[in-house]
Order: C-alpha cells, then sequence, then structure tokens
C-alpha cells in the first residue's frame, strides 16, 4: 500500500509551479486515471481543471494558484490517505471530482472533520447532499436523483413501463438503481427484478441471460464507465435489442458514446448535464478543451471546470481562502459560465442547474467528428433536483 500510495500521489504535476504556503490556494484533483472511469473523468478532469485555473488568470488573492492530481484507483482507503496527506502535508485548500461514490463520500466526511472544502462532480449518489451532506461539502455536475428523473422518467412516459436492473455493486449502483426505481413505480410501471455485478467485471453475459430471461421491457444499466460499455457491447452479442427489449444507460456519457462507437450506441437515452455541441457557450469550452486533449468533454470534464472556476470566484469574492467564508460564497454566487447557466447553489450543496436528455444518434445522422446526440428534452434543474428541505440533508432546517 505504501509503494502504491507514493505512486498515486505522483500522478499529475503542478501548474505555475510555487511553494505551498499560508497565502496561495492549492487545488487537488482526485479520481480515476487508470481504471474502469478513466476516459470517463481521468486525466481530461485534470485538464480541464489547469484550463479553469488559467481562465481565471493563474492567480487569485495576490497568489498564484497551484494544482495536484492523483488516481485513487477507485480505492476508498487510497483516496482518503491521499486527501489527508494533501489537507495536513501538502497544504491543498480544496478537492474536487472525486469519481467513484465510495471514495467521493470517505472524502466527503473528512473534509468535514477537516474543514476542508470539496466540490464532487465525477461521483453519482444523491446522499452527498442528502444523509451525508456537510458544510464544506458541494455536489455539482449532476448525481441519481436527476439521472433517475431525466432518463428513467421519460422511458416510463414513453411506454417503458417494466425494468430490471443490471447494478454496480457499491454505493452508486445502489444508488442510481433505488432512485430510478422510485421514479419507475411512482409512474406507474413496475421494477421486475435487479442483480449486483462487481466494478470492472469483465463477463457480463450471466446477468444479461437473467435480464433477458426477465422480459422486462427496460434493462437498466445502473453502472458507468467501462462497466456500461460492456454491458452494451455483450448485450448486441445476446441480440437482447434485436429482440425487443431497450437497454437505458443510466449514466452514460459522451466519452463512453466515443467508445462504443455509434453503430452500437445508437439508439440509447440518456441525461448528461452538457453537451459539446449544444449551444455557443458549450461550443466555446468545447473547442479550447479540443485543442489541448484532441477529444470533446462530457460532463465530467466541462463540470470539473466549472467547479474549479466558481471555487476561485468564491475566494475572490470572500478575499480569503478561509473555509467558511468561501464555502458561505459558494452558496450565495449564481454559477454562469460556459458548463451551467443561471444555477444556483442550495444550503445542502446541491448545484442545480438544468440537464438535458439525449438520444444517440445514427451512423447515417451523424454529420461530423463527435456529433453524437440529439436532444429530447430539457430537464428542469428543480424538477431534476430536490429542494434543499426534501434532500434528507440534516443541515437543512
Amino acid at each position: 500500500m505504501k509503494s502504491g500510495l507514493l505512486a498515486a500521489v505522483a500522478v499529475g504535476g503542478v501548474l505555475l509551479a510555487a511553494p505551498a504556503s499560508a497565502q496561495g490556494v492549492k487545488i487537488g484533483i482526485l479520481n480515476d486515471q487508470s481504471g474502469v472511469y478513466a476516459d470517463y473523468g481521468g486525466k481530461w478532469s485534470f485538464e480541464a481543471a489547469k484550463m479553469a485555473i488559467e481562465d481565471f488568470g493563474g492567480e487569485v488573492l495576490g497568489h498564484k494558484i497551484e494544482i495536484v492530481s492523483a488516481d485513487h484507483q477507485n480505492k476508498p482507503d487510497l483516496g482518503t490517505a491521499i486527501a489527508r496527506r494533501w489537507y495536513e502535508v501538502e497544504g491543498v485548500d480544496m478537492i474536487t471530482e472525486l469519481t467513484t461514490s465510495s471514495v467521493a463520500l470517505a472524502i466527503h466526511d473528512l473534509s468535514r472533520q477537516m474543514k476542508k472544502i470539496d466540490i464532487v462532480v465525477g461521483a453519482a449518489t444523491s446522499r452527498l447532499t442528502g444523509d451525508a451532506c456537510q458544510p464544506y461539502g458541494f455536489h455539482w455536475a449532476y448525481d441519481t436523483h436527476a439521472l433517475a428523473y431525466g432518463t428513467g422518467g421519460a422511458l416510463v412516459e414513453s411506454g417503458g413501463d417494466s425494468w430490471f436492473f443490471m447494478t454496480a455493486d457499491y454505493a452508486f449502483g445502489h444508488a442510481l438503481e433505488k432512485d430510478t426505481g422510485d421514479f419507475v413505480r411512482a409512474k406507474g410501471g413496475k421494477v421486475l427484478g435487479a442483480v449486483r455485478i462487481p466494478l470492472n467485471s469483465s463477463d457480463f453475459s450471466s446477468f444479461l441471460l437473467q435480464a433477458q430471461s426477465s422480459k422486462a421491457k427496460i434493462i437498466g444499466l445502473a453502472n458507468a464507465g467501462l462497466d456500461t460499455t460492456n454491458s452494451i457491447k455483450q448485450a448486441a452479442e445476446f441480440g437482447i435489442v434485436k429482440s425487443g427489449q431497450k437497454l437505458a444507460g443510466l449514466l452514460l456519457t459522451l466519452a463512453e458514446v466515443h467508445g462504443l462507437g455509434l453503430e452500437a450506441a445508437q439508439g440509447l437515452v440518456l441525461t448528461e448535464g452538457y453537451y459539446w455541441d449544444r449551444d455557443a457557450k458549450s461550443r466555446n469550452l468545447a473547442e479550447r478543451f479540443f485543442k489541448r486533449t484532441g477529444r470533446m468533454p462530457n460532463m465530467i470534464q466541462a463540470g470539473t471546470y466549472s467547479a474549479t472556476l466558481q471555487y476561485l470566484k468564491a475566494v475572490k469574492a470572500a478575499g480569503t481562502k478561509d473555509t467558511e467564508a468561501v464555502a458561505k460564497k459558494l452558496k450565495e454566487l449564481p454559477v454562469d459560465d460556459d458548463f451551467a447557466q443561471g444555477g444556483k447553489v442550495l444550503e445542502n450543496g446541491r448545484m442545480v442547474h438544468d440537464l438535458y436528455l439525449f438520444e444517440v444518434k445514427k451512423p447515417t445522422e451523424s454529420k461530423k467528428p463527435w456529433d453524437y446526440y440529439k436532444q429530447l428534452a430539457v430537464v428542469p434543474g428543480d424538477k431534476a433536483f430536490p429542494a434543499a428541505k426534501d434532500s434528507g440533508c440534516p443541515l437543512v432546517k
């Protein structure tokens, strides 16, 4: 573990490197950079955060902004060890991205104990602003409640009223299955069953056979990253979609659609909080990101840009990097950038913004590289995310 930790901490670099000081601001990007979620967030989120720092001007309160990055390998114990070292030894003021709900929940609790700010972007569980909320914790791009409302709600309304879930067997998958199942039942649908699948599985055949034999109209993929793309590829081998069942990618982003290709992904319905070609603002962010990376950003990478930029705006507005003051400003300032417009942060730390329901285009409908989505609907933020008073957050009176 010790050598693994040192290697993980060494991953990444420092932008505008200067010695850590009591005055300077230091940001940490902590996520999966080598495993199942490496394309979903990974080093691309680190690039997005660096881009935000450069756009902000590279300094705040008269001091250079530093950034470090590490790979938590989807292990809560490793992630917590890195975060503790960052907070206690390396002077990191805020940690963001935090793909993988089990890791994010652990860092969320550590940040509460150490009175440090974290802004979760990549992890999905709605518990982060629900029963696990804390005064210095924020949740940015999406959550399981929003995905369930967007994708689950839309499919039930269009006739997909019986479901079987293939669920990643950890906090994120459980939350996504629960939130989606609740929406399905609330709209008069039925959940016929579910199967729990270990993270980073390679063979989904036995699970797909169970889903197929359930005769459910919708097979809900309550997983993400390579687990989702492998599920979809293997489902095609079984002829599941051709036989009349529909796959719902409950957490599917542009990165996974790109990895699958349109031939395999066509027709999938999904919800994202950002799409690069939706409007002038999203294109502005995406085209600059493409020049740096050779790829278009998904909502995790674009959301990391937004979270980093908003944190720096809050530090500037507070006139200090003091945690209490910055957290207060984060909850006061509107969120208006190339990721989200008209966003607001609730008392429980949830950033509320519109999301979008998309269908993946057929290969014949795509007119240019990365032209993958057609928009079906806007999912209003005040519908996608519950009010703070209804979230289960104990901080909210």
